[in-house]
């Protein structure tokens, strides 16, 4: 039973990286370009995702990129007392003049200036590989600011970024998620991105033999997953590490489990930024019935 550790510590390595360092910096370059029709002084752009989190895989194709707006910001500041609150609101009364809608005009407007072909999508802008790029995807955001303290000027929050799709806001924290995924790997012998790696190099075999249908299990909800489970299950061979960490998964409480950042619940409903339980069940289930097989 269970899949083979040379088959195991295969998945587990690295996809090759060469040619989306390559685009990466290509397209930073002209984000940040001087010609640019934003404020670029106030921009940030790094990446997220697979190859932002170095957990990416022989079959992962596109680079995800965040351009960010920093000369403005979105916030939350529920999780502060009234009193806080009202310092708060006292110090930022005014409205920023160049706005996130701004910014998403210009920044568009400039990408599709850039490059042949690019796809707007409800997130993102697809900027279509060539011999010398891969795929792209590009995060037009803003910065946010979820509050948890303020006062007299001090104030303590989680950085973040957020955009809107369809009038709804999505806030997530990519930077935090990327940082803890190290911490993580630090903490776990160099061993957890490599066992992400295998689940999801399992994830795509699925999905290729038509055992699991495509967007069930993103790599972030993948990360997010295996975050949770505790550091000294990281230990043994790729095959112990496997059976260890997915026990952890599904012998725990699904309701507790976090997203890698710490800052998001992993499994909850009706959420843009959280994994549907059936979607988690499903991936759970189907990881042990191809194990077993």
């Amino acid at each position: 039973m269970g899949i083979a550790e040379g088959q195991l510590e295969t998945w587990s390595q690295p996809g090759k990286t060469a040619q989306f360092t390559d685009t990466y910096n290509s397209i930073r370059g002209n984000l940040l370009d001087a010609s640019a029709p934003y404020p670029v002084k106030n921009v940030d752009v790094h990446l997220q995702g697979s190859y932002g989190n170095n957990t990416n895989v022989w079959a992962d194709s596109d680079v995800d990129i965040v351009l960010c707006h920093t000369g403005a910001f979105y916030y939350d500041i529920s999780g502060m007392s009234q009193a806080q609150q009202g310092a708060f609101t006292a110090a930022f009364s005014a409205n920023a003049r160049y706005v996130y809608t701004d910014f998403k005009r210009d920044a568009e407007s400039f990408i599709t200036r850039l490059y042949n072909g690019v796809v707007t999508g409800k997130k993102a802008l697809h900027i279509p590989g060539n011999n010398n790029r891969r795929n792209a995807d590009v995060l037009v955001c803003q910065e946010f600011r979820r509050y948890y303290s303020y006062e007299r000027g001090l104030h303590g929050c989680h950085y973040g970024v957020a955009l809107y799709v369809n009038g709804s806001r999505i806030e997530n924290f990519p930077k935090q998620h990327a940082e803890n995924c190290t911490a993580k790997h630090q903490a776990t012998n160099q061993n957890f991105k490599r066992v992400v790696r295998v689940f999801k190099n399992m994830r795509n075999t699925m999905i290729e033999k038509g055992l699991l249908a495509d967007k069930v299990a993103s790599s972030y909800f993948i990360e997010g997953m295996l975050y949770n489970v505790p550091n000294d299950k990281f230990t043994g061979s790729y095959q112990d590490m496997w059976v260890e960490c997915f026990n952890s998964v599904v012998r725990a409480d699904e309701t507790k489990l976090t997203t890698a950042s710490g800052l998001h619940w992993l499994v909850r409903e009706n959420s843009s930024v959280c994994w549907p339980s059936a979607d988690f069940h499903i991936f759970t289930t189907a990881l042990k019935k191809y194990w077993e097989s």
